[in-house]
């Protein structure tokens, strides 16, 4: 077996430990039971006289899975001690505890309503006070207004989210975010300069002043990018140019969102593993007009990473944005030796940090499918379609929404139990003008930050394609 295929198998190997897990709770005894065995069948087959490759691979391949187990429940522990103080009542009345830590994420604003992910650092509860590092999900109002970075003393009760949608389970949707606990409304203050307890939890860590300072920065460019695009380009253009610009859906009128939902091109909207995948694509054949292929792929990357910042780098994000240039690498420098290898490489690394990600996250399992299709799908589609003359790139940005669109198809089926059947003319025609719909958009307001006409003059264009893509999606919506 050549070297290459060992790496894959372990790291399948780790994989299938995680998924596992993810399902079947594994006590420490049994892991300990398996341990042994993996231990024992690698110590015989290493002994000289009973030699055995194979038994020396199967032992491998078994630590590595238990390897997969281990790291799931310690992710798991790790992320559930405020989960054991929600939903306790004292004396008929919740209990109530003090978080104190600072907001993880920018708030979700809907209305006079806001939801607040909230890095938690430390937990009081009466005269007891725990070290954590979890998160979880405050529900409050818009007044006053807080943004990422902002240090704050919760006092509220911790609840156990339910799910009150039945076709949509919320639970799982705030798991893979690592949130397992929620409060409403709770009393929200900001800590005092002499408050000790807080200053010591917040401002203890080097690494966590640079990391807010970098993110403040990002999103109070993220949010004067917006205004300019929301001045340059009327609605519902401009919601939805922010949409897939950088991931802010929260203005996009209701039934325009309804209209992308009902013909299966609601990945537009949102910045997703499968969004990226056609645009890393797109990028790099657009590219390769002008440069050659070696400089129009490092220019690609530049472009990628410095969207992913945009966006205010979350983890979907970060995770989509690996998966692009996994897929710049491969097409930017040919062939890979083993493409495989590659794409489980990733998958691993990124189920190593989220072990949650593996089971609980659509988007990230809509990710890989995606890859897959683009790797193994899109070549096979262009040798049988290679008498089709190209024509500005839009065959290859077909073929490569048809490949993607294939790959993905059973895992929506699978999920929402339903699949538009014109969500693959839908997405046919729109997707390959989401590169130059983003291209007009970002120009539109770099330029506009520079010189509002200047904006709005480019603006022009991203309306125009734009208005086309959702008066593709409305018509669809209305035919189905």
């Amino acid at each position: 077996m050549h070297k290459s295929q060992v790496l894959f198998y372990l790291l399948l190997a780790f994989i299938c430990g995680v998924f596992v897990a993810s399902f079947l709770p594994i006590s420490q005894t049994l892991i300990l039971v398996f341990l042994i065995v993996a231990i024992g069948s690698i110590a015989i087959s290493g002994y000289q006289k009973t030699f055995s490759k194979r038994g020396l691979f199967i032992g491998a391949l078994s630590l590595v899975f238990i390897f997969g187990i281990v790291r799931f429940n310690s992710f798991n522990f790790a992320n559930s001690v405020l989960n054991q103080f929600a939903d306790v009542e004292v004396g008929g009345k919740g209990l109530p505890v003090t978080l104190l830590g600072y907001i993880d994420e920018e708030p979700n604003i809907n209305g006079d309503k806001a939801q607040i992910v909230f890095g938690a650092k430390k937990l009081i509860i009466s005269d007891r006070t725990l070290i954590v590092n979890e998160r979880t999900l405050i529900y409050t109002n818009t007044f006053p207004k807080y943004k990422f970075g902002d240090e704050l003393s919760i006092n509220g009760m911790l609840k156990t989210p339910q799910n009150f949608v039945e076709d949509f389970d919320y639970v799982i949707f705030l798991k893979k975010q690592n949130i397992r606990t929620t409060m409403s409304f709770p009393r929200i203050t900001r800590p005092t300069v002499d408050n000790r307890l807080a200053k010591s939890v917040i401002h203890s860590s080097l690494f966590y002043k640079k990391k807010m300072s970098l993110y403040k920065k990002i999103f109070r460019l993220k949010n004067e990018f917006e205004s300019v695009i929301n001045k340059s380009i009327t609605e519902p253009n401009a919601s939805f140019v922010n949409g897939i610009l950088l991931g802010s859906r929260q203005n996009i009128p209701e039934e325009v969102k309804e209209a992308f939902n009902k013909t299966g091109t609601t990945h537009i909207l949102a910045i997703s593993g499968y969004n990226i995948m056609i645009i890393s694509w797109a990028v790099l054949a657009g590219l390769v007009y002008f440069f050659k292929r070696r400089t129009a792929f490092w220019i690609s990357v530049v472009i990628i990473i410095l969207f992913t910042i945009l966006t205010g780098a979350s983890s979907s994000v970060v995770r989509a944005s690996v998966m692009g240039l996994l897929l710049l690498f491969a097409n930017g420098y040919g062939r890979l030796y083993d493409a495989k290898n590659s794409i489980i490489l990733a998958g691993a690394t990124m189920v190593y940090i989220n072990p949650f990600a593996l089971v609980f996250d659509i988007g990230f399992q809509l990710s890989f499918l995606a890859v897959m299709g683009l790797l193994y799908i899109y070549p096979f589609l262009d040798n049988k379609f290679h008498k089709i003359p190209e024509l500005w790139k839009l065959k290859e940005l077909t073929l490569m929404t048809i490949s993607a669109q294939i790959a993905v198809a059973p895992l929506l089926i699978y999920y929402f139990r339903q699949i538009s059947i014109w969500s693959l003319p839908a997405n046919i025609l729109i997707l390959p003008l989401v590169p130059f719909a983003m291209l007009a958009g970002f120009l539109s307001g770099i330029g506009g930050m520079i010189f509002l006409p200047l904006g709005k003059t480019v603006g022009f264009v991203a309306w125009a394609i734009t208005t086309y893509q959702i008066w593709i999606v409305d018509l669809f919506a209305k035919i189905f």
